[in-house]
C-alpha cells in the first residue's frame, strides 16, 4: 500500500511539474497573443526567395547578402539547397542574384543560418561569415566575396567545442567574431524538446579568434540575433524567449560586460543596425507557439520592431510592420537601406517594402 501511495504522489508531482512547465513555455512563446495588421506601403515579394531568407545584412554601398534554405529542427523547411543571394538595393529592379559557390565546397551539406559581413579597412575586401548546420551540427564557413564575378571563395571552416549550437554571428575582424549559442545541449532530443520545455537561462555568447575562444556572456534563455554598434563599442544580443535585447559593452580583451536590457514585447530573431542612425531593426515572431505548431489555416505572423536611442535612458521601441500571417509568415530579420526595408523569414517568402 505504501508503495502505491508513493507512486501516486510521484505521478501527481510529475504531472504538476509538467503542467507548470507547459504554462511557462506557452507564456514565453506568447501563445495567446493575436496581432493586428500594420502594413508598410508598396510591399513586393522578392523573386527566388520563396523558401526562406533567414538572415539579411547590407553593406554600406547597398549590396545585400541573404541566406536561404535553412533546415532547422522544429521549424518548417523545404528540400531546396541552401544558397546565398545578393540584391543591389540601389537598383530599382531589386532582383536577387544567386552567388556562385566555389567548386571545392560541399554544397549538399550547406545549411546556412545567420550571416555577417566584414569589410577589411586595409583593402576594402569583403568577407562573408555563414553559420551552417551540416547534419544538424554547427560550424562557421568563411568566404571572401569576389565582386567582379559575384562569386564566393571559400577560405576555411571553423569548428570549436564552444561553438556547439550557433544561431547568429557578427564579424569584428577578417577571422574573428562573436557568436550566439541558442541551446546548451547538442543532442537533438535534449536540444529540441527537453531544453525549450525546461526554459532555463543556459544559452550564451562566444568570442572567437584564431588565438582565443571563450564564453563572454551567459545566462540567456535563447541567445539569437547578434550585432555590433556602428562605433564597435557595444554588442547587441536578442534573447528570443526573454523578449528583450541585451546591450553589452566590449572590453579591450574582447570580453563583454552587461549594460542593460530593453524589453521589446516580441520574440525577436535577427538584429540589424542602421549604420547612420545606430537604430536597431528586429525581425520578430509575435507568437512562437504558432511557429512550432504550424497550421496553415492559422499561420504564424510577422513583426518588425525598431529600437531608437538604445544607449539612452529611454530607448524608443516602435512596431514598424505587423502581419497576421496571411501575407508573411515567420519573419526573422529586417534590414533597412535607402528608404526601403527587406523583411526575411525562416521558411516563407521575403518582402521589400517602402518605409513611411
Amino acid at each position: 500500500m505504501g508503495k502505491l501511495i508513493f507512486i501516486s504522489i510521484l505521478i501527481a508531482a510529475l504531472a504538476a511539474l509538467l503542467g507548470e512547465r507547459m504554462v511557462n513555455f506557452r507564456k514565453r512563446c506568447l501563445a495567446t497573443r493575436e496581432i493586428t495588421n500594420n502594413h508598410l506601403p508598396n510591399c513586393v515579394a522578392l523573386k527566388n526567395l520563396d523558401h526562406g531568407s533567414e538572415d539579411i545584412t547590407i553593406l554600406g554601398n547597398g549590396l545585400a547578402f541573404i541566406s536561404t534554405g535553412l533546415k532547422y529542427p522544429g521549424m518548417q523547411s523545404s528540400d531546396i539547397q541552401g544558397k546565398i543571394f545578393t540584391i543591389d538595393m540601389t537598383d530599382s529592379r531589386m532582383k536577387p542574384v544567386e552567388l556562385r559557390m566555389p567548386r571545392n565546397f560541399d554544397l549538399e551539406s550547406f545549411n546556412p543560418h545567420g550571416i555577417s559581413v566584414y569589410t577589411d579597412p586595409s583593402d576594402d575586401a569583403v568577407y562573408l561569415f555563414v553559420v551552417s548546420h551540416p547534419e544538424h551540427k554547427s560550424q562557421i564557413e568563411l568566404f571572401k566575396f569576389d565582386e567582379d564575378d559575384f562569386s564566393l571563395l571559400h577560405l576555411k571552416t571553423i569548428k570549436h567545442e564552444l561553438l556547439s549550437s550557433v544561431n547568429d554571428i557578427v564579424a569584428v575582424g577578417v577571422d574573428s567574431f562573436y557568436a550566439t549559442n541558442d541551446h546548451y545541449y547538442s543532442h537533438e532530443v535534449l536540444k529540441g524538446i527537453v531544453e525549450p520545455f525546461l526554459a532555463q537561462p543556459w544559452s550564451n555568447v562566444v568570442f572567437y579568434s584564431p588565438e582565443e575562444v571563450k564564453v563572454v556572456a551567459d545566462g540567456l534563455y535563447f541567445a539569437n540575433g547578434i550585432n555590433v554598434s556602428p562605433d564597435k563599442r557595444h554588442v547587441y544580443v536578442a534573447d528570443l524567449f526573454d523578449h528583450n535585447v541585451h546591450v553589452m559593452e566590449r572590453k579591450e580583451d574582447n570580453g563583454l560586460v552587461s549594460v542593460k536590457s530593453v524589453a521589446v514585447g516580441s520574440l525577436c530573431d535577427n538584429v540589424e543596425v542602421d549604420a547612420e542612425t545606430g537604430d536597431l531593426w528586429l525581425g520578430c515572431h509575435p507568437n512562437a507557439w504558432k511557429v512550432f505548431l504550424f497550421d496553415p489555416t492559422d499561420p504564424p505572423g510577422s513583426e518588425v520592431i525598431k529600437v531608437q536611442n538604445i544607449l539612452s535612458e529611454q530607448p524608443v521601441v516602435t512596431q514598424v510592420f505587423a502581419d497576421d500571417g496571411q501575407v508573411l509568415m515567420g519573419s526573422s530579420v529586417a534590414a533597412p537601406y535607402g528608404g526601403k526595408v527587406l523583411i526575411g523569414t525562416v521558411f516563407h517568402k521575403a518582402l521589400s517594402c517602402d518605409l513611411k
